[in-house]
């Protein structure tokens, strides 16, 4: 596999308002009196860049609106909490199929496996100021939590945290027989993107049953999702909503239904602070949750204007945040 990553980053940000900001004006047009809302809904259906031509509406839409949600095993959901970076994860729930497989919270049929809510857990993507696909200014996107937006290069790659979903990229789709994020790229703004398209098989992705407390996480406890469900949909999740399922994930065993409460509690203490939450950087405040919040706090202070990537550096990499090696230094 071979692919041109310089100056791109499409599968670690929603790119799609810079679709939008150059259709916009036509979409409003097709119907002057459809409200701001339905106008949106109708562009991303006709236009939708991350679908494909060819592409059907899924069984088990998501609740949140992330295109590109990288899901973690449960194996790495205990590592970044081990490695106290608890604040950079975040789960999906989906819309259940039809009432059999679902489970109602909040007055949404949540999908479900044995009426114990599923879900995933990946990386957050708050506000950041970037320039990908060689844009001459930068725009606010919802960017991975861990992308450097000065070089449109992930802080983890190559460490011991990088997930195995991101390192597999593009293969994983490709064997699915699926459009990449660098060909919807290369439509959208030209160039070359993805310059080999071999791929391995599907081991490893942890498709079907085996997914089930390895990949894809049951929740034992409906009542506990009251109020998260409804605050997933609205993108509105809080630290102790994210907790819950992060910890029932970091709880789980794969290939079964079973949690341990020891794991969960640890895992809980973790995220919310408590006698379980040591680790061997219990010393060392982790940039992100700090860091997390000023981009949003930045987000709503700055309205139109739009800061250099460079802010990162007092954001991030002040606080602590791996530095990129930059492309000159990967020629």
């Amino acid at each position: 596999m071979e692919v041109n990553c310089e100056g791109c980053a499409g599968c670690c940000m929603d790119w799609r308002s810079l679709l939008e900001d150059e259709t916009g004006s036509a979409a409003a047009r097709d119907d002057e009196d459809a409200t701001e809302n339905d106008s949106k809904q109708r562009h991303r259906r006709q236009r939708d860049p991350f679908g494909g031509e060819d592409a059907k509406s899924s069984s088990r839409e998501p609740l949140d609106d992330d295109p590109t949600f990288v899901p973690l095993t449960r194996d790495e959901v205990r590592a970044f909490l081990e490695a106290g970076m608890g604040d950079a994860l975040t789960p999906r729930f989906w819309h259940a199929r039809d009432e059999a497989e679902g489970v109602e919270i909040d007055g949404v049929s949540v999908a479900a496996v044995a009426d114990r809510p599923t879900f995933f857990v990946g990386l957050r993507k708050p506000p950041k100021p970037v320039d990908p696909f060689g844009r001459e200014e930068p725009t606010w996107l919802p960017t991975c939590v861990f992308l450097d937006p000065t070089t449109l290069q992930c802080r983890i790659h190559e460490s011991e945290l990088y997930p195995g979903e991101c390192g597999a990229y593009p293969e994983y789709t490709l064997a699915l027989a699926r459009e990449t994020e660098c060909e919807r790229v290369e439509s959208a703004f030209g160039g070359d993107r993805l310059l080999e398209a071999d791929h391995d098989d599907l081991d490893g992705m942890l498709l079907g049953p085996q997914a089930i407390g390895a990949k894809l996480f049951c929740h034992p406890r409906p009542a506990d999702l009251e109020g998260v469900v409804d605050r997933a949909a609205a993108g509105e999740l809080t630290r102790p909503d994210r907790a819950e399922a992060i910890a029932v994930a970091a709880a789980s065993s794969p290939g079964t239904l079973a949690t341990s409460d020891h794991h969960y509690d640890r895992a809980k203490a973790r995220l919310l602070g408590g006698e379980d939450a040591e680790s061997e950087f219990a010393d060392d405040e982790s940039w992100i949750g700090p860091a997390i919040r000023e981009w949003y706090q930045r987000r709503r202070a700055a309205g139109e204007a739009v800061p250099s990537p460079a802010v990162a550096d007092a954001i991030e990499t002040d606080r602590g945040a791996p530095e990129t090696p930059g492309w000159d230094a990967l020629e």
